[in-house]
């Protein structure tokens, strides 16, 4: 397992935070967008397989074990038929979902406070337990686990907040970063940069594989969920300032796509009522849960082709 170096300044964090981000907003590139999934059950996290495959939370019932009625699941979809099949049920709030690259699927568990996985012939394990509220993750080339705990959603450090930015190879965990008002959800790329938006301080933030902590954005307006390509190029957000209120009834909820060579954002979609978490295909299509309209939404760039992928999809 290869650990990277941790940068223990938090007056370094704080200086770079307080920078401005450099970055334009530009107009939109023409998005075709579409429902391919509906009729769920407050969907919540997601995380491509692929091109053809998305694994997904439901959370009708959050926090509400199995045991006490509590219907929440995990599940994978497949793109190609429709098909929905449920791998999980019963745990009291699966949130946010991440894949590795042997197939094995990780999500984390709130309430529970533990982060499960599920391996490729679908036995589930716990990956880690004892942790205060975890809800992003994501998981470097190396197997190792990123993911954020949030026992006090908004407060900062300085007024009392423990909330943290971690990594874990099973065993151990390192804490990354500390008092951050709300580290919400978290992306990594291959080369083991990690992004992760701050709901209530409206940015996202990166760390370097170096372990240096900077503003990447600032001045958003409640970024949730986020997702890279797979070629770590184009950073993409949701934006919920108003969950569950659709455009047409004065919602602002957004999705963006950050270009990190343009250094530009551009705007995927808009009036979505609740774009919550989003992840990335291999094919550059893009997918994200509407958690309150119950849906999954897939975007495309106007110009690309028809996806001719023949892709197999892993077999349980």
């Amino acid at each position: 397992m290869k650990f990277l170096p941790q940068d223990h300044s938090r007056a370094a964090l704080l200086v770079t935070v307080l920078a401005l981000a450099s970055f334009a907003r530009a107009g939109a590139e023409s998005y075709q967008t579409r429902v391919v999934v509906r009729d769920l059950s407050r969907p919540t996290g997601i995380v491509a397989q692929g091109s053809k495959t998305l694994y997904i939370t439901q959370l009708p019932t959050p926090g509400v074990p199995g045991s006490m009625g509590g219907q929440n699941t995990v599940d994978k979809i497949s793109l190609r038929s429709g098909r929905i099949k449920n791998l999980t049920t019963g745990e009291p709030e699966p949130s946010n979902l991440a894949l590795d690259k042997h197939g094995h699927l990780y999500w984390t568990c709130k309430s529970a406070g533990v982060i499960l996985e599920r391996n490729r012939r679908g036995q589930v394990s716990l990956f880690l337990r004892g942790l205060e509220e975890p809800n992003g993750i994501a998981v470097d080339r190396w197997d190792n686990v990123y993911f954020t705990l949030l026992p006090t959603p908004g407060v900062p450090g300085s007024m009392g907040g423990r909330n943290t930015v971690n990594v874990s190879n099973g065993m151990d965990i390192m804490v990354l970063t500390m008092g951050e008002p709300e580290p919400t959800d978290i992306a990594v790329n291959r080369r083991g940069d990690a992004y992760w938006t701050c709901k209530s301080a409206n940015v996202i933030l990166k760390r370097s594989a170096e372990g240096m902590v900077s503003l990447l954005l600032s001045e958003l307006n409640a970024p949730v969920g986020i997702a890279l390509d797979k070629h770590g190029e184009k950073l993409y957000f949701t934006e919920v300032p108003t969950p569950g209120v659709p455009g047409s009834m004065g919602g602002d909820n957004k999705v963006w796509m950050y270009d990190f060579e343009e250094g530009e954002l551009q705007l995927v979609d808009a009036g979505d009522p609740e774009p919550r978490d989003i992840t990335v295909a291999r094919n550059g299509r893009v997918y994200w849960t509407c958690t309150s309209a119950g849906v999954i939404v897939e975007a495309k760039r106007a110009h690309d082709e028809e996806d001719d992928d023949d892709e197999e999809e892993e077999e349980d």
